[in-house]
């Protein structure tokens, strides 16, 4: 509930080519398309450079596709037609590997596509979007399901909040005796001390930046300095304020450069 979509792509690329089955897999894809050679690669390439070619070609649009379609699981609204879903899905992994393939047969062939040559190219395309899905579906079939982690587990704070406003947090504000929490959904202030507001937004990952002030890492969208002190961005738009203390904390969080 605390991922953001950037952060829950970057996730899901990590886990999958952490497994042995998707580097099997996408040598397997590689190999029968070395030696079946398609798009005249047979006749430019040698089998070994053809298996090198696939294999690159293969893991580079397999990783983009993964990523693109993660992220988009994340950012569109679940009220989405998956029938649209999949179209934007489509669309935005398209756009992402052409200039990926182009690059890639620039350096292999030298070839720089020309008007005449595109409607094939457009083809080559919709037959590497084809094999990304192909890839996908089998190791997502192949790998066991995750076990759940404390990642699963919703903070205890948000509990305190009216239904409408549950989501996830993205910053804590003392106010006096009482603490403001905002979430994507939402804020409202509660009859609750920073610190036990802090402890109670586990598993949530944050930091204290202020004596006023707690962030969720995954909500901060940008960070600049102001003096000798900083501002964080955060979801939403509001701006946090980060004490001199704990420039340092947001730092090693790379919130800002060292």
């Amino acid at each position: 509930m605390n991922d953001s979509p950037s952060h829950f792509a970057l996730r899901q690329w990590r886990a999958q080519f952490s497994a042995p089955a998707t580097l099997l897999i996408l040598c397997a894809v590689a190999g029968l398309l070395a030696i079946l050679g398609p798009f005249e690669t047979g006749t430019y390439l040698a089998l070994a450079p053809r298996f090198a070619y696939w294999l690159v070609m293969a893991a580079a649009t397999y990783s983009v596709g993964l990523l693109v379609n993660s992220f988009l699981q994340q950012a569109l609204p679940t009220a989405l037609p998956m029938p649209l879903k999949v179209a934007i899905a489509g669309v935005a992994t398209g756009l992402t590997i052409t200039p990926l393939v182009v690059a890639l047969n620039l350096v292999t062939f030298g070839m720089v596509p020309t008007g005449a040559e595109l409607p094939g190219l457009l083809l080559q395309f919709f037959a590497i979007a084809l094999i990304i899905s192909v890839i996908f579906h089998a190791i997502d079939r192949s790998l066991p399901q995750p076990e759940p982690s404390s990642e699963a587990r919703l903070p205890a704070l948000l509990d305190r909040l009216p239904l409408d406003k549950r989501g996830p947090l993205v910053s804590l504000s003392s106010e006096d005796h009482y603490t403001r929490i905002r979430t994507t959904r939402g804020e409202d202030l509660v009859l609750i001390r920073l610190s036990d507001a802090i402890r109670e937004a586990e598993p949530t990952a944050g930091l204290r930046v202020h004596r006023s002030h707690w962030v969720a890492l995954a909500q901060v969208q940008n960070a600049r300095r102001d003096g000798d002190r900083a501002v964080l961005q955060v979801t939403g738009g509001g701006d946090i304020p980060v004490s001199r203390a704990n420039i340092a904390a947001i730092k090693d969080a790379g919130l800002l450069p060292q």
